[in-house]
C-alpha cells in the first residue's frame, strides 16, 4: 500500500502547483492518505519567513478537490480486493458492530467480518465480498497458516 500526507494552500502555492498535485495523485492512485490545508504554526520556519498568502476559500476548495480524488482512488484500490482471500490480524471488535471483528491485512487496510470463534490476536483468512473506500468487508474462512 502507498499512502500520502498532503498539505494544500502552503504559502506561495499556485494553481499550477495544485494541478501538479492532482496530476501526481491521478498517476499514483494512493491507497489512502491524510490531507490538510495549511495553517500557520507559531515558531515554525514557515510562520516566520512566509506570508500566509492563500485565501481560506481557495485552501478549502483545493483541499476538497484532493479529498474527493483520494476517496475515488481509495475506492478503486479497495475494489481490487473483492473476491480475494486476505490474511487478517484481528485487532479487536469493530467500532460499528459488537458482532464483528476488525483487523488489518498486510497492506494495512481495515477488514471487518463476523466474529465467530476467533479472538483478538488471531491471524485468519477472510474472503472479501464488499468494500467501501476505506474498509474491506468479508467472511472468515479459517485460521491462516501464520496463526
Amino acid at each position: 500500500a502507498i499512502s500520502q500526507d498532503m498539505i494544500t494552500g502552503f504559502p506561495t502555492e499556485t494553481e499550477e502547483d495544485h494541478k501538479d498535485t492532482l496530476s501526481l495523485m491521478e498517476h499514483v492512485k494512493y491507497d489512502f492518505g491524510f490531507m490538510f490545508s495549511y495553517s500557520e504554526r507559531p515558531g515554525t520556519l514557515a510562520a516566520r519567513k512566509l506570508e500566509d498568502d492563500i485565501p481560506e476559500p481557495v485552501k478549502k476548495r483545493r483541499l476538497q478537490e484532493i479529498i474527493d480524488m483520494q476517496r475515488a482512488h481509495s475506492l478503486f484500490r479497495t475494489r481490487e480486493h473483492i473476491g480475494a482471500l486476505e490474511e487478517v490480524l484481528i485487532e479487536g471488535e469493530s467500532k460499528k458492530s459488537a458482532a464483528h471483528w476488525m483487523g488489518r491485512n498486510s497492506q494495512n487496510t481495515v477488514v471487518v467480518f463476523p466474529k465467530e470463534q476467533y479472538k483478538e490476536g488471531d491471524f485468519v483468512n477472510v474472503k472479501i465480498n464488499e468494500c467501501t473506500s476505506a474498509t474491506l468487508l468479508g467472511e472468515a474462512t479459517g485460521y491462516s497458516e501464520n496463526n
